[in-house]
């Protein structure tokens, strides 16, 4: 008889030991049972062991699928690191059939890609660091290095992964590949089918498929020989995922070329504080078109305010197209009472519910939760909701009323809910079908719109005025990222709504987003990441009573902690969430071993472990 420990997919369980007739190879997957569970479970065989001194139980089927051992290090690595079991980290990966035969056929790649000066001593530079960062202004054509760097590496017969913030896998981007790559690249993203998905896995393993382009979990596939990771925009927070394990996939891409010497380029024209000092960089200041901006501030109150309204239509009468950009893509943020001043909270979620106009509807964008638009409030019975901080669907409605002969648009998660829906939209913009388009962060992911002439940015005091350390890094980060949209050739204009005008002029006129971070980067010195490390234990549960005793449990647990310091603690800012009550602990502390110790020693169903917490 043999035994195997075995990691239990997407189970916090530690592993466990099972017995068998059969000799398995390490990294097979298979099917096992687990007490008070019917249906059968995967799991993954992680080592051979002695015979234990308990009873054991079969493994039920062994599969023909396999994890590889530098899957299972590296999900041995994101289990320790981000605090999880293995069963946990290995379900982010995609296992392979091993029976599938190599085609070894070395394909000759030409992009016909002539690169500038500046342009080649990028490329020189992020070849001999091997792992760097490109910190290229907007329109320096930083695709086009991307272009030939992955061009070399697959000419050396190995493979590349280019990641993308999901939004950002663009129409534009899948063609650029694809005329020189040709069906040698494919795109990986949630919204491709699971047929396409069968296929694209089989001829990676095949290695007729040699480029993957997409979202984080591309980074998870099985790569025989990679060779390149481009992380694109790697300032982009969707690269943290927000279920267990809630990783970075940047940090993981650096981890991952580091430990297996791989080559690795982030690349961003905003790039996060953590990267800038993190890694050695190549400053890319020239732009390939001239162009200059005209930035100007609006301070009302009124979003849509005459001085806005006069520039869009200035705009669109010399023919040129207009993008309006805010931060949230409900028609209003929060509902609030005339009478009793309360809002419309959800029942399930401590949070004030979004209008969704064109669905006639108030939803909670945390737990799904849809009810009708209230005639009076809820509260007191008979005052009138009143709608506070406009969003998306409304700024729509009112251009239209401005501009009713011009095509509006929106361009947010609402209306571009199929890849198909988002090349739509994208290649009737660049075909100047639609005037104008509205929408939120998608606008700002990486899109040529080369006839916008005017962009308009409301809402950006929100983002500034977030409770995070964080908050100064993003705010100027999207407001760079969308003014780069706006005169990518010749001339641009950018209006930005807010009452903050000192703080936006200074570092978009006067100062360089380079010295926008050393001086950031100077301000969290022994306090914020990337000097310390920090993590926020968040508990949770359906009884409040329970789940605080919970928190005050482990706030005492970990005051007593040596190296750790206890930030600060109580309900968390959405205290109600699926109708769970909610608190937190933020962790701080410059010694890593101690921190991830602490993390490791809470024991509770009801806590889930945010390590390096944007908060």
């Amino acid at each position: 008889m043999n035994y195997y420990e075995v990691a239990i997919l997407k189970s916090p369980l530690s592993n466990l030991t099972y017995q068998t007739n059969e000799l398995i190879e390490i990294g097979t997957k298979v099917f096992v049972k687990l007490a008070r569970i019917k249906k059968l479970c995967e799991a993954v065989v992680i080592k051979k062991v002695e015979k234990p001194e308990f009873k054991c139980i079969d493994i039920q089927t062994i599969s023909e699928e396999f994890y590889s051992l530098q899957m299972i290090e590296i999900a041995t690595f994101i289990s320790k690191y981000y605090v999880c079991s293995l069963g946990e980290a290995l379900s982010g990966y995609i296992p392979f059939n091993k029976n599938i035969k190599k085609d070894n056929e070395l394909i000759n790649f030409d992009s016909k890609i002539q690169l500038s000066n500046k342009q080649q001593e990028a490329f020189l530079y992020l070849k001999e660091k091997k792992q760097a960062l490109l910190f290229a202004n907007t329109g320096s054509g930083k695709t086009e290095i991307y272009i030939k760097t992955i061009e070399e590496v697959l000419n050396n017969n190995k493979q590349a992964v280019l990641l993308m913030p999901e939004i950002s896998l663009t129409p534009q981007m899948q063609k650029r590949l694809e005329k020189v790559f040709n069906t040698s690249v494919a795109i990986w993203h949630s919204k491709v089918t699971k047929k396409r998905k069968a296929e694209i896995l089989e001829k990676l393993l095949s290695g007729e498929i040699k480029l993957i382009a997409g979202a984080r979990s591309s980074l998870f596939l099985p790569f025989y020989d990679l060779g390149l990771i481009v992380v694109d925009e790697e300032h982009d927070e969707s690269y943290k995922s927000d279920s267990k394990p809630r990783l970075q996939a940047k940090d993981i891409s650096l981890y991952i070329a580091k430990k297996y010497d791989i080559r690795l380029i982030l690349g961003s024209a905003t790039p996060s504080a953590g990267s800038f000092i993190k890694v050695p960089y190549y400053r890319l200041n020239e732009t390939f078109y001239n162009s200059s901006k005209l930035i100007q501030f609006d301070e009302s109150d009124v979003n849509l305010s005459p001085k806005i309204l006069n520039r869009i239509n200035k705009s669109l009468e010399n023919n040129n197209q207009v993008i309006i950009f805010l931060p949230t893509r409900a028609n209003f943020k929060y509902q609030i009472c005339t009478s009793c001043g309360k809002s419309v909270e959800c029942p399930y979620c401590s949070v004030s519910m979004s209008l969704h106009k064109n669905d006639l509807a108030l939803k909670c964008h945390y737990c799904g939760y849809a009810q009708q638009i209230p005639e009076f409030c809820p509260s007191c019975n008979n005052g009138i909701i009143h709608n506070l901080r406009v969003g998306t669907a409304q700024i729509e409605e009112e251009l239209k009323e401005h501009f009713p002969n011009k095509v509006i648009k929106r361009f947010d998660r609402d209306e571009i809910k199929t890849d198909n829906k988002l090349k739509t939209i994208l290649n009737e913009f660049n075909n100047n079908k639609i005037d104008i388009l509205v929408g939120t962060q998608m606008l700002s992911k990486g899109h040529d719109y080369h006839n916008v002439k005017l962009a308009v940015v409301l809402g950006i005091d929100s983002v500034l005025n977030m409770n995070s350390y964080k908050a100064r890094e993003r705010a100027l980060s999207l407001l760079i990222q969308i003014s780069g949209r706006s005169g990518r050739k010749g001339e641009g204009e950018v209006i930005i709504q807010t009452k903050n005008q000192e703080f936006f002029e200074h570092y978009l006129t006067k100062v360089d987003y380079e010295e926008f971070l050393k001086e950031e980067l100077e301000f969290r010195q022994e306090l914020y990441p990337p000097y310390v490390k920090m993590a926020r234990v968040i508990f949770a549960h359906t009884n409040g009573l329970k789940v605080k005793e919970e928190l005050d449990k482990y706030v005492a647990f970990l005051k007593q902690k040596q190296d750790i310091e206890v930030v600060g603690f109580g309900q968390s800012a959405i205290f109600k969430m699926a109708n769970k009550y909610r608190y937190e602990i933020l962790l701080r502390s410059n010694n890593i071993k101690a921190l991830l110790l602490a993390l490791h020693s809470i024991d509770s169903t009801m806590a889930f472990i945010d390590m390096d917490t944007n908060y």
